[in-house]
């Protein structure tokens, strides 16, 4: 299969960010805005601005506690969310523990139809199969399109989060791997057991143990040579 990409977009400015969506996606088949890298009240015009680009547009606000940069609060946060789905992205990521927590948020999103990608992140470890299993069957309870990224020390962990591929449905999009330097592989190996993408940047990573977008395509273009 096809590998295609999705570059993170982590940029301080609406123009900045509106720059690097365009420039991305003349490279690549989504860009994933993540708007909690701005102030919050620079959201909105962000929206507005890269508006034409967001069919292809993973949009992501997360939180400090799961990993992000938004420090408002979390009332502001469902507020913004609730915006973002309005502007009709590709898709809307949000935790699977803010969508647990906020049935209001879960209902708005399911009346507006908007495609939501159900994230999970363990920035610690990877856990055991059972509990990988679990969260994977509680997240498909709110969309087919579900995140799992774990933090793998070994490479007994990198097989264990790539090993949920063979619980996945057809009617599941799964994207599923490790961040860090021993989850590194299994951002390529991803793709190849189902993955609709792998996560890049533009250049210096966005998270621990990420490809740029050259790296990838240069990868890409190896295979295809074989």
């Amino acid at each position: 299969m096809a590998t295609k990409v999705c570059v993170t977009i982590a940029a301080s400015s609406p123009t900045k960010a509106y720059n690097e969506v365009s420039r991305a996606l003349g490279k690549s088949e989504y860009a994933e805005l993540r708007l909690d890298f701005l102030k919050p009240n620079q959201i909105p015009f962000c929206l507005t601005l890269v508006k034409k680009h967001l069919k292809r547009c993973i949009c992501t606000l997360r939180p400090i506690t799961e990993g992000g940069k938004f420090s408002g609060s979390e009332k502001e946060r469902i507020s913004i969310l609730k915006l973002i789905s309005e502007f009709e992205p590709y898709l809307l990521d949000v935790e699977y523990n803010t969508l647990k927590k906020n049935k209001e948020l879960t209902k708005y999103l399911k009346s507006r139809k908007t495609r939501t990608l159900v994230s999970w992140h363990d920035f610690a470890k990877t856990p055991n199969e059972k509990t990988l299993k679990s969260m994977f069957k509680k997240m498909s309870k709110f969309s087919n399109n579900i995140k799992i990224v774990t933090t793998a020390k070994t490479i007994d962990d990198t097989i264990r989060i790539l090993s949920l591929y063979k619980f996945r449905s057809r009617k599941i999009n799964l994207i599923s791997f490790a961040m860090g330097d021993y989850g590194r592989m299994s951002r390529i190996l991803c793709t190849r057991l189902g993955s609709p993408y792998t996560y890049v940047s533009l250049g210096k990573p966005v998270a621990p143990g990420q490809f740029s977008l050259k790296e990838v395509k240069s990868i890409i273009a190896l295979e295809n040579k074989n």
